[in-house]
């Protein structure tokens, strides 16, 4: 097959249709675009469980004189001997227990006037006030259940909580988002689709008379499918190329504006980025390929 006389013809038809061709382009970068977007995010949300969730830990709250009214610590404040023997219990718990760190009341006050130097009840409560605790790290996180189970309910232990679960909301957050990208993904497919049937079928309808001498002259079937095919696809890899567009400067603007916002969280880099990317091409221009080719099966009846 003459590749020039292929190339020709493409040009022919995105002259012929311009208006939807470039409806498939658009619609199609949007769609990739989301897709991407939703991998993107994906990536984000494992990153961020493997930074925090390598961080975070389990705190084993001690009772004091203020919660007598509590039914947990109706024997009032723990004892010395109430703190260390939960500390013999984590140190037989290897290996699922990392480490264990005590922290006092009185180092328990200290972060908190350094993490809220400007509250209020800074000037009503003391020392006293904070409890002590048991910072625990576990190998597996995931494993919170057993240290609840083991000390919830133990003597002089007030509480046992996980600091994974304040990261939840955001991660719940983040895979929401996920999940309404892809939604809207797949909407966007489909309309993508429509537009490269309904392109390739006004096409084709336009190029009736050249096919149909085309076949009388015995060309093959792959020969008079191919410049429909390869105009569809075409479309389809601007379409990858404005998304790939997209995603770079979402990306910029993410790191340029938004991290400096949300200085909490590590975005992924532009090399996650770039490695999306070549999905979306192919997934693109193989959509529109095989869209096209079974719509010129129906409709030029080849």
């Amino acid at each position: 097959m003459r590749a020039q006389f292929v190339l020709s013809e493409i040009g022919v038809g995105l002259r012929r249709n311009l208006t939807m061709t470039i409806a498939v382009v658009v619609s199609v970068a949007l769609s990739l675009a989301l897709a991407g977007a939703s991998l993107l995010v994906r990536d984000q949300v494992n990153s961020m469980k493997d930074y925090w969730y390598d961080k975070v830990e389990v705190s084993i709250y001690f009772c004091i004189k203020a919660d007598h009214n509590s039914p947990q610590c109706s024997a009032g404040a723990a004892t010395d001997d109430q703190v260390a023997q939960v500390k013999a219990d984590l140190d037989k718990m290897t290996p699922l227990v990392q480490s264990s760190t005590y922290e006092s009341s009185q180092e328990a006050y200290k972060h908190f006037k350094e993490s809220n130097p400007d509250n209020p009840l800074l000037a009503a409560v003391g020392p006293d006030a904070m409890p002590q605790s048991w910072r625990v790290k576990l190998n597996d996180p995931t494993k919170f259940d057993v240290i609840q189970s083991a000390f919830a309910g133990k003597p002089g232990v007030k509480s046992v909580d996980d600091q994974r679960k304040i990261l939840e909301n955001l991660f719940g957050l983040l895979r929401g988002l996920q999940t309404a990208a892809f939604v809207i993904m797949v909407l966007m497919l489909f309309v993508a689709l429509l537009l490269i049937v309904n392109t390739v079928r006004v096409s084709a309808f336009s190029r009736r008379r050249e096919t149909g001498i085309m076949r009388l002259v015995g060309a093959s079937n792959f020969y008079v499918q191919m410049p429909f095919i390869a105009e569809a696809a075409f479309a389809a890899l601007l379409g990858s190329v404005l998304a790939s567009g997209l995603l770079i400067g979402g990306h910029f603007f993410v790191h340029g504006w938004l991290a400096k916002k949300v200085g909490f969280i590590t975005f992924i880099g532009l090399s996650s980025v770039l490695a999306v990317i070549p999905l979306l091409v192919v997934v693109g221009m193989g959509m529109a390929a095989i869209a096209a080719f079974f719509t010129l099966r129906k409709y030029l009846k080849v």
